[in-house]
């Protein structure tokens, strides 16, 4: 059963379940999530429900416990944890570090404190509210005819190539940044924009907004510092792609199957962890 965000009801019990962190590696036993028992555990905030049980995020105290196993987020996302986990773990991880970034009120450096009825946080002498931080940005993937516009960036795993991306500026419509990322980075022009679906992606606060772009006019020109390396490939000799936990990889091969005339799925649900087999 997947993971369902509630709005929080109430103190953490024994029997809720509670994603464990210790420091920035997560914490797990051998059969699945822990509940909170008797365990020391500090900072749980709710998360939500999964499989109908509650859910928290805390901060395990003192030595992790013998026997568990202690995984990095990516490594969390990538397979080896169940699929349906993915939501959780990530909802766990942005609210996490809301809690440990906006300790103090960004206007006079007062304490903050929880909000009553959400996961904001007020400033008892001015009144601020803050909320997690979120961060859109777009993933575009160009077509022409049968070929695919990928590049990669320096700190890429060698051979990796994967759609365009960049972050969403304040007063920018999401189209109006498709269009100035994909010409910023590349240098071409892009027409027909279509959205397939999104991606919340916890490095640390981002949203991934997926688009599928045509083609216009221009020639490929990699922005200097930003992209090593963009070319055009064919829809048979694709080069290696990004992790199957991102939204990059649904987006490509989403991308191959409507081109090659298969009919895709409804519900663009799908895209938000894909890890599937290709």
């Amino acid at each position: 059963m997947p993971f369902v965000m509630t709005s929080p009801s109430g103190p953490a019990q024994a029997q809720d379940y509670c994603v464990v962190w210790h420091g920035d590696a997560l914490l797990l036993p051998e059969n699945g999530l822990p509940c909170i028992g008797q365990l020391p555990l500090t900072g749980l905030r709710h998360l939500g429900e999964l499989a109908g049980q509650r859910c928290f995020v805390g901060e395990w105290v003192g030595q992790p416990p013998a026997g568990w196993r202690s995984l990095s987020l990516r490594q969390a996302l990538a397979g080896q944890t169940p699929a349906d986990w993915a939501g959780l773990l990530s909802r766990a991880r942005m609210l996490r570090t809301f809690d440990r970034t906006h300790r103090y009120c960004g206007a006079c450096a007062t304490p903050l404190r929880d909000h009553d009825h959400d996961h904001g946080k007020v400033c008892p002498s001015c009144d601020l509210l803050s909320y997690p931080k979120l961060s859109p940005a777009m993933m575009a993937l160009v077509v022409r005819d049968r070929q695919l516009l990928l590049a990669r960036s320096p700190h890429f795993p060698p051979g990796v190539y994967s759609a365009l991306a960049g972050f969403v500026e304040p007063g920018e419509t999401l189209e109006a940044c498709v269009h100035r990322e994909v010409q910023e980075e590349v240098g071409v022009r892009i027409h027909n924009l279509r959205y397939l679906g999104s991606q919340g992606w916890p490095f640390p606060h981002s949203l991934m907004l997926a688009f599928v772009a045509d083609y216009l006019d221009g020639e490929i020109t990699p922005q200097a510092g930003e992209i090593e390396s963009a070319q055009w490939f064919d829809l048979d000799q694709l080069p290696a792609l990004p992790s199957q936990a991102s939204i990059a990889h649904s987006l490509i091969h989403r991308a191959v199957a409507m081109l090659n005339g298969q009919p895709l799925a409804d519900d663009a649900a799908e895209l938000r962890y894909a890890r599937a087999a290709p």
